[in-house]
């Protein structure tokens, strides 16, 4: 049950050298939730940021309290940085977003009434317009296909950061380096079947530069697929037997 002081929802975002992105995505997070009812908070991962970053962040703590700075010792990757996220979070629903201002944080209550009037494990979103060069778009479409011939799922947009999900589906998920591309199949193999999507609104990166690139992601995520494949056909989940 849940009391006023407990926190219902985490907002997780990883960040790695994003200081020009950081004080506008803070802001925008705090007015997106301005009147939700219920205790939040937003963790904010630096992962190893070599700019700025960790200045920015400290002072965004500073004049908002919801938000909180969590160092990491080096730069792990996206997938390490979430999974910290995971662990810290105190919220029961968790939402994930990049840290690049291409997600749009006025879509985090949208997902969260998604799953609770659902009753969802997870809520993916899905980019219906999305705002990238033809390049990044293709292999994301290349990526995406890939991955659901194999695993046999039907996420159109798994590359989609921003999703609603409840804690305990990533309290005991396997963390490797792609963990977060792969998040709703990871989650299926846990035993949490029922994962919706709905439709965000995603916006071109206008600070920054990208981390990603052909070599990064798309051949990685696919060599990476058939790891999950062997993951799930070799996952158990034994359960005891009721008393007569």
């Amino acid at each position: 049950m849940n009391t006023q002081n407990d926190i219902y929802l985490s907002v997780i975002i990883p960040v790695k050298n994003e200081e020009e992105n950081i004080p506008i995505l803070g802001k925008e997070v705090s007015e997106a939730l301005l009147h939700f009812p219920h205790k939040w908070e937003c963790l904010w991962i630096n992962d190893g940021s070599t700019d700025n970053s960790e200045q920015a962040l400290e002072s965004l703590c500073a004049q908002d309290n919801h938000h909180k700075l969590i160092n990491l010792a080096q730069n792990y990757g996206q997938s390490a940085a979430m999974y910290v996220g995971f662990q810290l979070a105190k919220g029961k629903i968790l939402v994930t977003l990049d840290g690049d201002g291409q997600n749009d944080p006025k879509d985090i209550p949208k997902l969260v009434n998604f799953l609770e009037k659902h009753n969802a494990d997870v809520v993916n979103g899905y980019r219906a317009k999305r705002q990238d060069n033809f390049i990044r778009k293709i292999a994301s479409k290349i990526g995406n296909g890939f991955r659901n011939f194999i695993t046999k799922d039907k996420i159109r947009d798994v590359g989609c950061s921003i999703r609603a999900m409840r804690k305990e589906c990533v309290q005991n998920i396997f963390l490797f380096k792609g963990m977060h591309r792969f998040l709703p199949t990871l989650i299926k193999i846990q035993g949490y079947k029922k994962i919706l999507e709905t439709p965000v609104n995603h916006r071109p990166r206008v600070r920054g530069k990208t981390k990603y690139n052909i070599n990064n992601r798309l051949w990685v995520g696919l060599f990476d697929t058939f790891g999950v494949l062997w993951m799930r056909k070799r996952k158990v989940l034994p359960k005891l037997r009721e008393k007569k």
